[in-house]
């Protein structure tokens, strides 16, 4: 991970310089701030990155200057194999967005599906934990 907390911060030090230039060279105040907010964003993913190498410790395969590709094969996580909970928070998501231009009603509603699909979908492959019994 230390490679890719360097990229990231990297980038974000880029940012931060042509966004310096951009706004001595007379560039408008829109792409000012979108140059401002990408190099924020690129610091707030290499400080995720930083903190998280931290506090685990773990040397990934791609910080060995010897690694091999095989030396990052495994299992890298539990992904769903099928679900649908995908695509009630997609349009619960437009009709949110298509809620600014119809009416609040709409936004109102819209939300609360978005919420109960976002939480449907983080919480689809929870186990209730069973009491033990005496």
């Amino acid at each position: 991970m230390k490679v890719s907390w360097q990229l990231f911060i990297g980038l974000a030090l880029f940012y931060v310089l042509m966004t310096v230039i951009y706004w001595q060279v007379g560039g408008e105040a829109v792409g000012i701030g979108g140059m401002a907010l990408a190099s924020g964003l690129a610091g707030m993913v290499g400080f995720y990155v930083w903190f998280t190498q931290k506090r685990i410790g773990a040397i990934l395969p791609e910080d060995n200057l010897q690694g091999e590709i095989a030396d990052g094969a495994g299992d890298l996580g539990f992904y769903s194999p099928h679900s649908w909970w995908p695509l009630p928070v997609s349009l619960s998501a437009c009709a949110l967005s298509l809620s600014l231009v119809i009416g609040w009603w709409l936004s109102l509603i819209s939300l609360g599906a978005l919420v109960v699909s976002i939480i449907g979908m983080v919480t689809e492959y929870e186990k209730p934990v069973k009491a033990a019994s005496h």
